[in-house]
């Protein structure tokens, strides 16, 4: 397990490196090319911040913070600042302690999110990462309304070595979580996850059918646990957060997944998203393999978006 989170990491600072390229060398040059802390430090910093796609709000809170540990452990030189940023930084990715309770019990996880975020290749390497922990699994190919998806997944559910629950193209949603409940509750099943469609036809509301799944686990299999993954596509930066607002008022949003961290410039994104949504990311993606998804891990996301100004 340890070298498997060490090859993560690998790639981690591999897929970062965009990321890193562009928040790493405007702060650097921050904190190098002046030699005071004052007013026009904290706005240049700022501005840095902005441009790594952390988002005004994000950034605003970060410099806040800063000038408070400043003048609380007496810093007078803005490169000794650069500890304590990082250490600011990784506070507000943090994520809570019973984030992954719901992968030790009985689970349905509910996956969301727009078309082309990588949400069917987000559940096939969920559903491989719950197999490697020795998890019973079962797929629910729940969106019946995207062409190729239910296909898609099937190919996913065979490459993870998982059961999957499935009707035709066109096919009611709710109907396939249906019946997607009672094999897994037949099977005794660890983990059920659930595609769901990234939009519908005119005639039909998304939101509302997400709804509708909701009801139908709550009434079938009341004493599971209940998880509401939402994925978002790291490249798309500050849009990401907008998207995540509408399924928000939709879905009981538990945690976020990023895709795409490794061809993004964007993932500063991952510390907006925890700030203005109150969700901590639970997922991370930085590449195309099976393997290539893993637990977010806070400390180590800024230890390898920072690794050039740790040295």
């Amino acid at each position: 397990m340890a070298e498997e989170k060490r090859g993560f990491f690998k790639k981690l600072l591999s897929g970062l490196q965009k990321t890193r390229d562009n928040i790493v060398s405007g702060i650097e040059s921050v904190f190098m090319g002046v030699t005071t802390i004052d007013d026009d430090f904290y706005d240049e910093l700022e501005e840095a911040l902005i441009l790594g796609d952390l988002g005004a709000g994000a950034s605003e809170e970060v410099i806040e913070r800063l000038r408070e540990e400043v003048e609380k452990q007496h810093i007078m030189h803005p490169a000794d600042c650069r500890e304590t940023l990082i250490e600011i930084l990784k506070d507000m990715v943090a994520v809570p302690e019973d984030a992954y309770d719901f992968e030790k019990r009985q689970s349905v996880v509910l996956v969301v999110g727009v078309n082309g975020v990588g949400k069917t290749t987000t559940i096939g390497k969920l559903a491989a990462k719950y197999r490697r922990d020795g998890k019973r699994v079962i797929m629910a190919a729940a969106d019946t309304f995207r062409a190729a998806a239910i296909e898609q997944l099937t190919e996913w559910a065979n490459r993870s070595g998982v059961y999957i629950i499935a009707q035709s193209e066109g096919s009611d949603p709710s109907a396939v979580v249906y019946d997607a409940v009672t094999a897994a509750k037949s099977r005794g099943t660890d983990i059920l996850i659930c595609d769901t469609a990234g939009r519908l036809h005119n005639k039909k509301n998304l939101m509302e059918e997400l709804k509708k799944m909701n009801r139908i686990i709550d009434r079938e299999w009341p004493e599971a646990c209940k998880e509401t993954l939402l994925v978002l596509d790291a490249t798309t930066g500050q849009n990401a957060i907008n998207q995540a607002r509408e399924f928000m008022n939709a879905a009981d949003v538990t945690g976020i997944v990023l895709t795409k961290m490794d061809g993004t410039a964007k993932g500063g994104m991952a510390i907006s998203v925890r700030r203005e949504l109150g969700i901590p990311v639970k997922y991370i993606g930085v590449g195309e393999q099976i393997d290539d998804l893993e637990r977010f891990d806070s400390e180590e996301f800024i230890s390898a978006l920072f690794s050039e100004m740790e040295g």
